[in-house]
């Protein structure tokens, strides 16, 4: 079972929204889904996964905090 599985629902978005807005930055818009992110996500090493799920996360954050303070 890969790293992936072991992920709940908003870690899977995170990590989606992450590889959409980064990986497949010059995908055509058509070939931008979440099947197309899922299997570019299973090919990246799990060390790489958490990264990006922490980087994600961060983001995250920041944005609440910025909306927050408007």
């Amino acid at each position: 079972m890969s790293f992936y599985h072991k992920l709940n629902q908003e870690d899977r978005r995170i990590l989606r929204q992450v590889v959409k807005t980064v990986h497949m930055i010059y995908y055509p818009k058509d070939f931008i889904t979440d099947y197309e992110a899922d299997k570019l996500i299973a090919s990246i090493q799990s060390e790489t996964l958490e990264s990006l799920l922490e980087t994600g996360k961060n983001y995250n954050e920041s944005i609440a905090e910025v909306n927050e303070a408007l």
